[in-house]
């Protein structure tokens, strides 16, 4: 079916980067034995429940994650107006069989477009695909975008330790551009986790930022930007380290034959295609944002309905004292032209 997506008034907030899990997992019917499958359980609060996979607990979730009335409550207190809704990032399931895969993200797609559905003044969905298998993964970007209606996909930072920019996944670039998709990255299993020392909590606080930069950076260096200037493709976490990375990179490229040779382009040029949320948690960092990628390219970010989460974004976005058109970018205009929508 074609795309119901409607633009709303100028006087709220798009947020780009909120997650959800479904209330349910369909029951494991392949025939492989140890298959990472997920599944639902309760949890010791009513308001939570635990996502279980391989028989532990891998995330306690709160019932936002999938009670969209509840979640409309809760934005409402935030000044969120609509929500760009998609699945939390472990379920992408890269590591399944493809066939396995495949029939995960398909239910996936599907029960988040049907909850999508009912409130599509609130919420816009972007699906999922098995990149673990490319050709599956055009196959399902076309009936994301044609007969679910979603406005695009999220993607992990790398498919099983491979690069985003790697030319493997060129094909589905090229398919996501063609068909005018949206695309999400997030941070997903990142590198690095042997060097940090505390809790696991810092997988979130210190990798991704590292992860999201070096995936950004993959789809700079291996040209795939400049060779797809209409694709809409968008970073979490504002592109993680590639603001301080991107400074490093146009310096060497002025001055090392190797990467110069690489790369036709500027790779700060080629930074300001990519869109990002604003997700940094502080202004001065933001500012740095619209430095490096323009104030045309970054948008609201929260993590809703994560413990991380940003729980201030219309305050944040006031307090960088910005012009009136420049806020509005930032709220609403820069998202609606990344999701397609103007």
């Amino acid at each position: 079916m074609p795309k119901t997506l409607k633009p709303i008034c100028d006087c709220g907030l798009i947020d780009t980067h909120t997650h959800w899990v479904p209330e349910a997992f369909p029951a494991y019917v392949g025939a492989r034995k140890g298959v990472a499958w997920p599944s639902i359980a309760s949890a010791e609060s009513s308001c939570q429940r635990h996502v279980v996979i391989q028989d532990k607990v891998y995330r306690t979730i709160p019932t936002s994650c999938f009670d969209f009335d509840e979640r409309a409550r809760n934005m409402a207190q935030t000044g969120v107006t609509r929500q760009v809704v998609s699945p939390m990032p472990e379920l992408l399931s890269y590591w399944l069989a493809p066939e396995d895969g495949q029939s995960l993200i398909r239910y996936l797609n599907e029960t988040l477009a049907a909850q999508v559905g009912g409130k599509p003044d609130q919420f816009i969905a972007l699906g999922a695909v098995p990149l673990q298998d490319v050709d599956m993964a055009i196959q399902e970007l076309e009936r994301v975008v044609g007969a679910l209606g979603m406005a695009g996909v999220e993607i992990g930072s790398n498919i099983n330790g491979k690069p985003i920019g790697h030319p493997d996944f060129a094909p589905f670039f090229e398919a996501a551009q063609s068909l005018g998709a949206a695309i999400f990255v997030h941070a997903l299993r990142p590198a690095g986790m042997d060097r940090l020392v505390g809790p696991p909590a810092l997988e979130q606080a210190l990798a991704f930022p590292g992860e999201i930069g070096l995936s950004a950076a993959s789809m700079i260096t291996s040209g795939r930007l400049a060779a797809l200037p209409n694709l809409r493709i968008a970073f979490s976490h504002g592109g993680g380290s590639l603001p301080v990375l991107v400074a490093r990179l146009e310096h060497a490229w002025t001055c090392m034959p190797p990467i110069q040779n690489a790369m036709n382009h500027s790779p700060r040029a080629m930074a300001r295609q990519m869109f990002v949320d604003d997700l940094v948690y502080d202004e001065a960092s933001i500012h740095h944002l619209i430095y490096t990628y323009g104030v045309g390219q970054v948008m609201v970010g929260t993590d809703d309905p994560f413990v991380i989460m940003d729980r201030r974004p219309a305050e944040r976005v006031e307090r960088l004292q910005l012009s009136a058109e420049h806020r509005q970018a930032l709220r609403q205009d820069n998202a609606m032209r990344w999701l397609g929508l103007a």
